[in-house]
């Protein structure tokens, strides 16, 4: 028998709650619901969530803010809802870790594949993850496929790449010296039905660096190529 992922769904608006929780369990998923940031963490802290919709403006707490704590422990796919449409908030909320923000009203045949195929690009991690032991080098750092790690080799002490982020790398090492576009990268990371609506993959790889580049000044391993996307300049 098929697995029902449960999905946490966070939201003050009881309309919402009602109505995307029947909506998810038709579309067989298991659907739990919280009103504030504290019974948030009060059902993460009890439950196994396979992923959480979590909306921005709860009366308790930020909702940016509760991606930024979940990613300090949690690799745990979050799609946010805001009903600002601004790029800026949208890239606000890809930077504190979420993987996808979607917008008030939204269409919930729209949100349900967002989620399809988050959950879809986890369970293939997984998978990957279960037989790959494929192992990368460069710089100071080395790249476990298998476990999905990537640590510092002068001591240790891991990246902390979020699973979009680790995806992205990965992408990029298996293609050294070679131009990818964001299309590509897309692909690469969540497969073809991964609807987007914005650069999330600049973002994402603004992240990446941040996290494994260099002192300023050294040898950056990821180079833009504006307008095109990025590659990977070590072999």
């Amino acid at each position: 028998m098929k697995k029902r992922e449960k999905i946490l769904i966070v939201d003050d608006d009881p309309q919402i709650i009602s109505f995307l929780s029947r909506y998810l369990e038709k579309q067989d998923f298991v659907p739990v619901c919280a009103t504030t940031g504290q019974e948030m963490r009060s059902v993460l802290a009890r439950e196994n969530i396979d992923l959480c919709v979590l909306d921005v403006g709860l009366p308790d707490a930020d909702g940016f803010e509760l991606t930024r704590e979940i990613r300090k422990t949690s690799s745990m796919p979050i799609i946010v809802l805001s009903v600002r449409n601004e790029s800026f908030d949208r890239i606000y909320g890809l930077e504190f870790g979420a993987d996808d923000y979607v917008t008030k009203p939204f269409e919930p045949r729209e949100l349900v594949a967002r989620i399809r195929s988050i959950l879809r690009r986890v369970a293939n991690e997984k998978a990957s993850r279960s037989t790959n032991t494929d192992v990368y080098e460069f710089g100071s750092w080395v790249m476990d496929i298998g476990a999905r790690t990537l640590k510092n080799s002068k001591d240790g002490i891991d990246a902390g790449l979020t699973s979009m982020e680790f995806d992205l790398l990965r992408a990029l090492l298996d293609h050294p010296k070679t131009v990818l576009s964001r299309d590509q990268l897309l692909d690469f990371v969540r497969g073809r039905d991964f609807i987007v609506g914005d650069r999330a993959i600049d973002v994402h790889i603004m992240r990446l660096r941040k996290k494994i580049e260099p002192i300023k000044g050294e040898q950056h391993h990821i180079k833009t190529v504006h307008g095109i996307g990025y590659y990977f300049i070590d072999d």
